[in-house]
């Protein structure tokens, strides 16, 4: 879903492999290669990317570790938006014996809110940051009220995988969902935040900030339902006999809900992002971003806002610009003011703009 806004884009400057184990998604690609593989095998990832100079993995998060490590142990550069659970830095010592340079968590959020986060902390000391971020359909339908702009997997895999926050120091884990509060947005109104596991690498790059968090926006009323599925079991992994058969309650829930969340051809949507930034002077930073679906390039705002991040940070490796080897998530990039400047550069180019305001303290 976002894979092929990323193609599209770098096809402009670049020569472009697109690899899926879907023939029918890869006769919709335009202006490259196409290769057929299965990218749950390792030993197909390694064949397909062997005359690479550069690998993006746009892989569901359940996915994303093990492509991760496959494309650092085939010594290939790599960019990677997956949502997956491991700890990227676990890969260290791997890339850093491969010299590979790997950009993690390469969207928007993760991704942009980590670049911000790294440039404004080297601004001048902060004390907290929070990251409010969402993309909607502008059509509300009951019950859903919901559509997934990017993979479904992993907006199940938001509701339910615990949330990591620093709090005074310290690093507090909570329940998804969880300190559900009405924020209004101008232009678009009141919107439903609550805690998710969007912070990842910053508990640990950034620990000298002592208050952070990231949450998730939806439509009022969306998560009341989620919450009812979970508290009834639908999102449970263990087995239960259902008839004859044994069977994951989420395995049914996420077939149900993907059905039901698919965006149609044309759909309209929008992408909202608001990140606070409060230093110790007390001064106040406000990164905000509204986006929409682009008509005359048939191309989703959330394609368009995680893709073209992730196509900023392979042009500044492709171009040698970024100094850091080994695991490289955006805060560290963002602490270059010269690479934060021309990513933030290429996504204005590309109407992706992010407006800055700052209150003195």
């Amino acid at each position: 879903m976002v894979g092929k806004a990323i193609i599209a884009d770098l096809c402009v400057q670049h020569k472009v492999i697109a690899i899926d184990r879907s023939r029918a998604a890869l006769k919709d690609i335009a202006g490259a290669t196409t290769i057929e593989a299965d990218l749950s095998r390792e030993d197909a990832i390694k064949i397909a990317v062997r005359n690479a100079d550069l690998v993006i993995s746009a892989v569901p998060g359940f996915m994303g570790y093990a492509t991760l490590r496959a494309v650092i142990e085939a010594g290939k550069n790599v960019v990677d938006i997956s949502f997956f659970g491991q700890d990227p830095f676990s890969l260290q010592d791997l890339a850093e014996k491969n010299k590979v340079v790997a950009g993690v968590d390469c969207g928007v959020a993760p991704g942009m809110s980590n670049l911000i986060l790294g440039f404004e902390n080297i601004q001048g000391e902060v004390e907290s940051f929070e990251c409010l971020v969402g993309g909607l359909p502008k059509n509300r339908q009951w019950p859903l009220q919901y559509k997934a702009p990017f993979s479904p997997i992993d907006v199940i895999e938001e509701y339910t995988r615990p949330a990591r926050l620093m709090e005074g120091g310290r690093i507090v884990t909570k329940p998804a969902l969880s300190d559900s509060a009405m924020i209004e947005f101008d232009g678009i109104g009141t919107l439903e935040a609550f805690n998710t596991d969007g912070l990842r690498t910053l508990l640990k790059t950034m620990g000298s900030v002592p208050n952070m968090r990231e949450q998730t926006l939806r439509y009022p009323g969306h998560i009341d339902l989620i919450k009812a599925l979970q508290a009834l079991g639908f999102f449970d992994k263990s087995p239960t006999k259902i008839g004859s058969k044994m069977m994951k309650p989420i395995d049914f829930t996420s077939g149900v809900l993907l059905r039901n969340w698919r965006l149609e051809p044309g759909e309209e949507e929008f992408t909202v992002m608001r990140i606070t930034i409060v230093r110790k002077d007390e001064s106040v930073v406000t990164y905000s971003l509204y986006d929409e679906y682009d008509h005359d390039s048939g191309i989703t705002s959330m394609a368009r806002v995680t893709g073209y991040a992730a196509t900023a940070m392979a042009n500044l490796i492709l171009r040698d610009e970024i100094q850091h080897r080994g695991i490289c998530p955006p805060e560290y990039i963002g602490t270059s003011h010269e690479c934060f400047k021309s990513i933030m550069d290429y996504l204005w180019e590309r109407g992706v703009k992010y407006i800055r305001e700052e209150i003195p303290g």
